[in-house]
């Protein structure tokens, strides 16, 4: 919980972020009243003024709607902007991982093939090179901190390449999902490297300006994270069996 003693950050960025993420996690359902700012002083040891900036700030991201002498109330989820990038990093923590890698695998079916195969088609030569210096920085990773900095690279640049402008700023807004869904399911490998190949098919194909396989080869890497997701879930699932008998 942030305090007045919290250090690297602005204070209402602080308070901001744990009153957003209590929101998310259902503390604070929709409709909910929230405490006024006295309390949110007593609460987190901050001034008024800090309160107020995170109240603003809670409330461009549609998630409360604050009015004169009736105080901040919680909007319902659907005015909520899940693609702010705070927000995103909120609700991935709020919710269960089976859940969030559904989703986010379900965003990336539908976006990243196409977006592979309009990079084939618009990518410039210096797109191209960053792509292949992406992947260089996979295969020349020593860890999977870096290996997952890389990976999402990768897929970002892609969606750069794309040709597209709205594709771009909904990069930058999963980045931190990609990040997330990477760092489980390169735990969750014998061998992270075996993915290398399905990465490869992928710039193989931008690089030879065919859509097609490129879309092809997107899919490919896309299902084969969702087998490696889906064999996670089968040895949780068998481990509480286990547990419960």
């Amino acid at each position: 919980m942030p305090t007045g003693k919290a250090r690297g950050k602005s204070l209402h960025i602080a308070v901001a972020q744990d009153i957003g993420a209590r929101i998310l996690k259902g503390e604070f359902a929709p409709g909910t009243l929230l405490p006024n700012e006295a309390e949110w002083c007593r609460v987190y040891k901050v001034s008024r003024t800090a309160v107020r900036e995170a109240i603003k700030t809670l409330s461009g991201k549609g998630m409360i709607l604050s009015r004169p002498k009736i105080g901040s109330r919680v909007e319902p989820r659907s005015s909520w902007n899940l693609l702010d990038r705070d927000v995103l990093t909120w609700y991935s923590a709020s919710v269960n991982y089976e859940r969030f890698a559904r989703e986010v695998q379900q965003i990336r079916f539908m976006i990243e093939p196409e977006a592979a195969a309009l990079a084939a088609a618009n990518r410039t030569p210096e797109q191209l090179a960053e792509i292949e210096a992406a992947l260089a920085d996979m295969i020349g990773s020593q860890d999977a901190v870096a290996w997952n900095i890389a990976d999402v690279r990768f897929h970002l640049t892609i969606l750069n390449a794309s040709g597209n402008e709205l594709i771009v700023p909904f990069g930058r807004a999963i980045e931190s999902m990609l990040a997330k869904l990477f760092e489980f399911t390169v735990a969750q490998r014998l061998n992270p490297r075996d993915a290398l190949s399905l990465h490869e098919a992928i710039l193989k194909a931008i690089r030879a300006r065919r859509p097609e396989a490129a879309r092809k080869a997107a899919r490919n890497l896309i299902a084969d994270t969702q087998n490696t997701i889906n064999r996670a879930a089968r040895r949780e699932k068998q481990k509480r069996r286990v547990l419960s008998r």
